[in-house]
């Protein structure tokens, strides 16, 4: 199969989706992130022209941790647009890698750039098999299945259609975090005002934030203030009722970290032989 992951900013899809990201590319399915902005503008004190360049390094390192391909287009951080000039580039770069499945932002994002991404997804959706759009690159055809990766966002409330377990890939979800370096120790404490310490392995116990065993209950987790392992754990304590439904009872209860998608209606249908066939885990 083939998957894209559609992304305002570099760490939108690591952070969303790179369980899933990992669990596909290592059964041998071709992965590709794209990040839509070149991560400019993620920096407090370098350049954006020095940032960009760290950023795509950064990124660079993520996708041979996790086998995969990613783009970083040039487009300049909170300048990301639904003209149609992008909606057509957008258009050209999904027919020419003619994904099965997309996984992309909503359109209801607290960042201008994220609503924007999820946007140009949606209205690029069904032009994906209209022939006279975008004639120079041969229209797709079927509309390929369109995913929501999950936010926190009420207005409307996102809804887990699947939820994955990824226990056995959480350790690559955080090792593909300490690579975002400009990221996750520098630019975003920096926004939330926090302190980073000193020394490799007391920043990244730092960035993994509480030790999350079978014994943290989900309230725990859920109370928890910072931490990429709470983080990752709070889609599981979100979501528990559907892993039990997913995995069963004695399965599901222990699950501790999971990622989770809602069905975009813009795109091809979820049957359930393609739930089958994408989510077999």
């Amino acid at each position: 199969m083939k998957i894209l992951m559609i992304g305002a900013h570099q760490d939108d899809n690591e952070f969303r989706c790179g369980g899933l990201a990992y669990k596909y590319a290592q059964m041998g399915h071709e992965v590709r992130f794209l990040s839509m902005c070149n991560g400019n503008g993620g920096h407090h004190i370098m350049t954006p022209e020095e940032t960009s360049k760290r950023r795509y390094q950064e990124s660079m390192a993520v996708a041979k941790v996790l086998g995969i391909t990613y783009d970083v287009w040039d487009i300049d951080d909170c300048s990301l647009m639904v003209d149609l000039e992008t909606r057509r580039k957008l258009i050209r770069y999904i027919r020419a890698f003619s994904p099965d499945l997309v996984i992309a932002h909503r359109p209801n994002d607290y960042h201008a750039d994220h609503r924007a991404s999820g946007q140009l997804v949606q209205d690029a959706s069904y032009l994906l098999i209209v022939p006279h759009e975008c004639p120079d690159v041969p229209a797709m055809r079927k509309t390929p299945v369109i995913m929501y990766y999950e936010d926190s966002f009420k207005s409307p409330e996102f809804h887990a259609d699947v939820v994955i377990g990824i226990d056995e890939e959480v350790d690559i979800k955080l090792k593909i975090a300490d690579i975002n370096v400009s990221q996750v120790y520098e630019w975003l404490p920096y926004t939330e005002f926090e302190e980073v310490p000193e020394g490799k392995e007391e920043r990244f116990a730092w960035l993994k934030g509480m030790e999350i065993t079978e014994a943290t209950t989900d309230e725990e987790i859920m109370r928890a203030k910072r931490g990429y392992a709470v983080r990752f754990a709070r889609t599981a304590a979100r979501f528990r009722k559907e892993l039990i439904e997913k995995y069963g009872e004695e399965k599901g209860s222990k699950i501790r970290y999971a990622e989770a998608y809602q069905v975009c209606e813009y795109g091809g249908a979820l049957t359930e032989e393609l739930e089958k066939e994408f989510f077999p885990f």
